[in-house]
């Protein structure tokens, strides 16, 4: 292993030690993640071993950025379908298309709006991202709930059941997004095999935390929804909601026709969504009062700084992978566990909860090779579990997930108070679902 190459590992670990520290250090994570993909692949630009011997040294650049255009090409496509998706889902949500889940959730209760919150917010997640549905539905929850206590146990239940939803969809976690965009998994597959043991991982974390509530809610959970005056008639707003929802769905159907990989299918719901909704302002005046609702304008709101932290860390990553360092790693896990998939993603979840889960899953990619049969199959045990594990794992710590950040900073949770309480509920339910998969493979034979 030369010296530059040591120097290139150096640089992503100290890189990754800000990244999981972002709330100590204050440091957006996107800027760290962008200096990480330049100082590695410059790095790997001047030692000569990552090159074919004899190679000229006016040829070395163009090899160089062969190699890197190839990995930004790969990268670019799970780029482009997080921009899609939560472009479609915050036009979605300006039209007042959320709506609905208030008032699904109304119940003087709180042990049946502990049930109601869970398992909205579980097939919520599938559709949308994690994140985007804990903001959604803690918003809800403000409404509903006053005590402070209660709403705490009700937000932290909101972080399993976001990332056990996001777990069991292709379209409900990046990191499911990843193996299913590389064709690792595929949409069938990690529904039809995972949606039991995501369901075990939260109905036993919500079964324990039910014991925590009693009586009934306070709030007044009979208040109206709050109209989003987008300047629409009803049929509109509902015609944008079923667009945008139904085209999120109908994503895994696209590809599983097309063959086309899954960013297309994403900008092709966009570029209907898009047409629909100006079809709908074509009369309305140039400077209406609600341009902002239009696409147009909605694009440029959306979290951009999320974007290129992908980038910057799945660049980074895929420099590891050029080097050789994460061939060594998988084969060195692969003989300390004795090719125990089970022990080696469970390890992976657990990491998961203490370090962002992106650049573990794209670490794994680049780790373990797809085969043509086995565990390392399209949708072989150890991908399917590594989509349970990096999704689920990563309620264990509020910190672990990009649903418990955003929880973490609406609701003021504590990282003490989290882990002190919830952990080891969340744990529990983590191996719970590990066990249901386990019984499914090896008893069940699916």
């Amino acid at each position: 292993m030369s010296t530059l190459t040591v120097a290139i590992i150096i640089v992503f670990v100290i890189g990754y030690l800000c990244i999981a520290l972002e709330t100590l250090t204050k440091v957006n994570k996107a800027a760290v993640a962008l200096l990480m993909l330049v100082v590695c692949w410059t790095l790997y630009m001047f030692d000569p071993g990552n090159f074919p011997a004899g190679i000229l040294p006016d040829a070395v650049a163009a090899a160089a950025g062969s190699v890197i255009e190839g990995h930004l090409g790969s990268t670019a496509t799970t780029l482009f379908f997080l921009m899609g998706a939560m472009t479609i889902v915050e036009t979605v949500d300006q039209y007042g298309g959320f709506n609905f889940v208030r008032d699904m959730l109304k119940t003087k209760s709180k042990r049946a709006l502990l049930w109601r919150i869970t398992i909205m917010t579980f097939f919520l997640s599938a559709i949308l991202d994690n994140m985007t549905t804990a903001i959604v539905m803690v918003m809800i929850l403000r409404k509903l709930i006053d005590d402070r206590r209660d709403r705490l146990i009700y937000a932290s239940l909101i972080i399993i059941a976001a990332n056990s939803g996001g777990a069991f969809s292709p379209i409900g976690d990046v990191t499911t997004i990843m193996l299913w965009n590389k064709s690792l998994v595929t949409a069938a597959g990690v529904i039809k095999e995972l949606f039991v043991p995501s369901l075990v991982s939260i109905v036993v974390p919500a079964y324990i935390l039910s014991f925590s509530l009693k009586g009934n809610v306070s709030a007044d959970t009979d208040a109206g929804t709050v109209s989003m005056g987008s300047g629409l008639t009803e049929f509109q707003r509902k015609a944008v909601f079923w667009t945008g929802v139904g085209g999120l769905v109908f994503v895994p159907i696209f590809k599983s026709i097309t063959h086309l990989p899954p960013f297309v299918g994403i900008l092709l719901v966009l570029g209907v969504l898009w047409l629909v909704t100006e079809l709908f302002y074509r009369s309305h005046p140039e400077h209406d009062e609600n341009i902002q609702k239009r696409v147009s304008n909605i694009i440029s709101r959306i979290d951009m700084s999320t974007i290129l932290f992908f980038l910057g860390i799945l660049m980074a990553v895929a420099c590891l992978q050029e080097i050789g360092v994460l061939s060594i790693v998988g084969q060195g896990l692969n003989e300390i566990f004795d090719g125990n998939h089970y022990l080696i993603t469970g390890i992976i979840g657990v990491l998961s909860s203490i370090v962002d889960n992106v650049p573990l899953v794209a670490g794994c990619m680049g780790m373990y090779p797809m085969a043509d049969a086995g565990d390392m199959a399209q949708d072989g045990i150890f991908w399917q579990l590594l989509a349970y594990c990096a999704g689920v794992g990563g309620s264990m710590l509020i910190i672990g997930s990009a649903a418990g950040v955003v929880v973490m900073g609406l609701e003021k949770i504590t990282f003490g108070w989290y882990m002190k309480r919830i952990t080891w509920i969340a744990f529990i339910g983590y191996v719970a679902g590990i066990l249901v998969y386990w019984i499914e493979k090896a008893v069940l034979g699916l």
